[in-house]
């Protein structure tokens, strides 16, 4: 069995996992409990993401000199974060008292009560603001009226363009764009002295070329099951949309785009090697930074639509609580302070306000000093996380929340599985057709086995 299949067995059966994790940081001393070797140490596990990285750097000045709280990291890629997170949670071993999980993981977490709720916690820290989150933030790391993750960043999509060479051709961006606009404008700036139309995600994972695409598929009318599960990955809302996704970038798309996702995306952006490109709201800051070739030059326009009013998505890394740690008091100081509404002006005056956390506080929006960095991007930012709705992401009412994703524990296999032949659909080695009618079979197995739950 595959750590990805061990993952998804843990999630759906609450046993525990044995996971194969590579990369792990070690911390002497690490007892049961959230040990650490000492009354006043807390263990973390955390995502390698530059932002991450960053609290890491401030954390002693910031947070230990003012609290005396010691705080161990164990610091992961995102796939090894994910298959610790699973085998640790699972078997609620205490060994951290904190760990990033995203808006996909914590709602799973919470129903099996791996994750302790923050109410009690927030109820005694209003300097923390919960009201300052945003509301669809609130609602995405919170389970029946229980907060269970605080977010550390927060991010939708919509639609990145080189203002510059539209303008070149004469070419204004239509202020909600469907995709037949977006192909349109595609296909007259392909090519453009080597520049590629649109840049795309082709990687296969749940979370790389189906992330962009599940909201291609939920705006084009199509859905991954239905309310009462039944799989509708073959269907011709669903392959319509796919066909549409893999012929845009096959026809206009980046340089090897079945292996291109965010990474190499936003590098294609950056470099002048295409001149739009649909992805994470949170990319914005790196294209704005100080230093960067097309800073100033690129526009934002909302996520393209088709048959919905919108369509983005809704992602956060956030701060949650293992129940089995027995310093549940310590850990959340952490987090009032790493998720806190001061924590941006600490991290700015290190790395500069572009660098910030962003896309989860609404006093952020406020702020000038950000503002003057953001101007271009914060307001699209803004728009595109209020407006997105995992509960009603498409045309149709969904079996459970989730717009890039379906937030099941089986989805992370499912999802990652049929990407693999979407990607193969767009090296030009299969057809999405075929493609779609083996993820149907794949689908169907899991829609079955939720049926059969539910007595139907």
């Amino acid at each position: 069995m595959t750590p990805r299949r061990r993952r998804i067995a843990v999630l759906a059966a609450g046993a525990v996992a044995m996971s194969t994790v590579t990369g792990c940081g070690a911390a002497a001393g690490w007892g049961g409990g959230g040990g650490g070797g000492g009354s006043h140490t807390i263990n973390v596990l955390m995502v390698n993401n530059p932002q991450m990285i960053d609290l890491q750097k401030l954390t002693d000045k910031y947070f230990t000199k003012k609290t005396g709280i010691k705080v161990n990291y164990t610091v992961l890629p995102e796939d090894d974060l994910r298959d610790k997170a699973s085998q640790e949670f699972s078997a609620q071993a205490g060994q951290y008292d904190v760990a990033t999980l995203s808006n996909f993981e914590i709602p799973i977490y919470a129903k099996s009560g791996w994750v302790a709720p923050m109410n009690s916690y927030l109820a005694k820290d209003p300097g923390f603001d919960q009201q300052d989150i945003l509301p669809s933030m609130r609602a995405a790391l919170s389970v029946k009226g229980q907060v269970y993750g605080e977010p550390f960043y927060g991010e939708s999509s919509f639609l990145m363009y080189r203002k510059d060479v539209l303008a070149a051709k004469g070419i204004k961006m239509p202020a909600k764009p469907t995709w037949q606009q977006v192909a349109d404008i595609a296909a007259k700036v392909d090519k453009r002295k080597g520049m590629r139309g649109i840049c795309l995600r082709g990687q296969p994972g749940w979370g790389q070329v189906f992330a962009p695409l599940t909201t291609v598929v939920n705006t084009f009318g199509g859905t991954w099951f239905t309310k009462d599960w039944q799989a509708k990955v073959n269907a011709p809302e669903f392959k319509k949309a796919t066909n549409f996704y893999v012929n845009l970038v096959r026809k206009h798309g980046e340089s090897g785009a079945a292996q291109a996702g965010f990474t190499e995306c936003l590098n294609d952006l950056t470099q002048g090697s295409v001149a739009m490109w649909y992805d994470a709201t949170s990319a914005a800051g790196s294209l704005e930074a100080d230093g960067s070739p097309v800073k100033g030059k690129i526009g934002y326009a909302p996520a393209p639509v088709v048959k919905t009013k919108t369509s983005g998505w809704l992602y956060s890394w956030a701060w949650s609580i293992e129940s089995a740690s027995s310093k549940k008091s310590d850990a959340w100081k952490f987090i009032s302070w790493a998720s806190g509404k001061g924590y941006a002006k600490q991290a700015a005056s290190k790395f500069g306000w572009s660098q910030v956390p962003s896309g989860f506080r609404r006093s952020l929006y406020a702020d000038p000093h950000y503002l003057k960095v953001a101007s271009s991007f914060a307001t699209p930012t803004l728009n595109a996380i209020k407006t997105a709705d995992p509960n009603n992401p498409g045309v149709q009412p969904r079996p459970v929340p989730g717009i890039q994703f379906v937030d099941i524990p089986e989805f992370t296999n499912l999802g990652t599985e049929v990407s693999q032949d979407i990607s193969s659909a767009i090296a030009g080695k299969m057809s999405v057709d075929s493609a779609l009618n083996k993820g149907q079979q794949r689908a169907e197995d899991v829609a079955s086995d939720y049926r059969r739950r539910a007595g139907k």
